[in-house]
């Protein structure tokens, strides 16, 4: 797959950049701007080689038409921010706002298109509803440059159509992400450790059954853990729970036995009565894994369990970790995912956080983002290339 170099001289030339700005909003304030920061270094690039960027991207999932909330427009001005220059939008994808904003760059400037999911051709399943799309965002560019790996597991138009339209390279984001994901499932320095969390077993099963051949140890935590604990024979309380899972965890918990791989469960979890929402005031007890009462869910790890992680944690020379430990948004609950993120940020190796959450708790428990090998900028795609999965927009682009 070829580099941006590949595509020759960009002066005055348009380059389409599929970039992956979704980042949180609270009303038009952004929260979280990693996801931005993270496409400066390509945007910039381009616009250093003298190229005309115009950066497409989706925020939220709107419904195939505009809408206020999931605007691209504070996201733009962030841009501009860290560019430290004025970043153009539009308040269209591929209508005259588009066409005037993009005709009006010089060499070295950048735009924004707006919310690319505000046109239903985006994301449909007909291919040639999606093509038509494609063929209006390509119409605005002399080449494409695919940096959004948020979105490369996603067979849209602006990551996967748009690619066969035009002169295409992988952006360095893209790039890194993927030389990091080889690293994890192409002879991984060992000892090798994986550690999921999140709330569901359903979202992480390709994950586990790819792993189990190639982990040395697999922690679980998260909301995902209580699945497990019930297959186990345990009952959880209000824990979240996915009761069509548990044969599922079983054969798992049966395999890795088989095949000498350890998945370490926690010992001990924090519960409380009621899931913590708006001013209730939380009530964290630690309890043992088997002990939890029928009037409680869990909502982290507990502090033993936290030390045995980070324990397991601590001879790893590769760690993948992906989904948070708990409900690390309340303090009270946030100390098991704290005591893994601490953890990975003295491994001697390879270790990789995989976005989402993950990355969400990094940042929302203060740590230093320098101190992690690789925060990936897509979860969902670290997950299915993980698996085992093809990833369209990458496929799209191996000429």
């Amino acid at each position: 797959m070829s580099g941006i170099d590949s595509l020759g001289d960009l002066r005055g030339k348009r380059v389409l950049v599929r970039s992956d700005l979704n980042v949180p909003l609270d009303g038009t304030t952004i929260t979280d701007d990693g996801r931005i920061r993270a496409s400066v270094p390509t945007i910039r690039e381009l616009a250093d080689a003298g190229a005309r960027v115009v950066v497409t991207a989706h925020l939220g999932r709107p419904k195939g038409a505009p809408e206020d909330r999931y605007s691209l427009r504070p996201v733009a001005a962030r841009l501009g921010e860290l560019l430290g220059a004025d970043v153009a939008f539009a308040t269209d994808t591929v209508g005259d706002s588009a066409r005037e904003v993009v005709d009006g760059l010089a060499d070295g400037q950048v735009a924004v298109l707006e919310n690319v999911r505000f046109n239903p051709g985006e994301t449909s399943k007909d291919e040639a509803e999606r093509g038509a799309f494609a063929d209006q965002l390509a119409a605005l560019a002399d080449a494409f440059v695919s940096d959004g790996f948020g979105v490369v597991h996603r067979k849209q138009a602006s990551v996967y159509d748009v690619a066969q339209r035009l002169p295409h390279a992988m952006g360095g984001l893209v790039s890194r992400e993927i030389d990091v994901l080889r690293r994890l499932t192409v002879d991984p320095e060992r000892p090798y450790v994986v550690v999921l969390g999140g709330s569901k077993v359903s979202d992480k099963l390709g994950v586990i059954d790819n792993l189990l051949g190639k982990a040395d140890k697999l922690l679980i935590g998260g909301g995902m853990v209580f699945t497990f604990l019930k297959a186990q024979g345990h009952e959880v309380g209000k824990s979240l729970l996915e009761e069509d899972q548990l044969d599922v965890c079983r054969s798992y918990l049966t395999r890795a036995e088989e095949s000498g791989v350890q998945i370490l469960l926690p010992t001990d979890i924090v519960v409380d009565t009621t899931f913590p929402s708006g001013d209730a005031e939380p009530h964290p007890v630690v309890v043992g894994a088997d002990a939890i009462p029928a009037d409680s869910l869990g909502l982290d790890i507990g502090p033993e369990s936290a030390a045995a992680f980070a324990a397991a944690l601590s001879d790893a020379r590769t760690v993948f970790w992906n989904g948070p430990m708990g409900v690390f948004e309340v303090g009270a609950f946030a100390e098991g995912t704290r005591a893994v993120a601490q953890a990975l940020t003295t491994v001697d190796g390879l270790s990789v956080v995989g976005g989402g959450d993950s990355a969400a708790a990094v940042r929302t428990l203060g740590f230093d983002e320098a101190t992690f090998g690789h925060i990936s900028t897509g979860g969902g795609a670290s997950l299915e290339y993980l698996e085992g999965k093809e990833l369209p927009g990458i496929t799209v682009l191996e000429d």
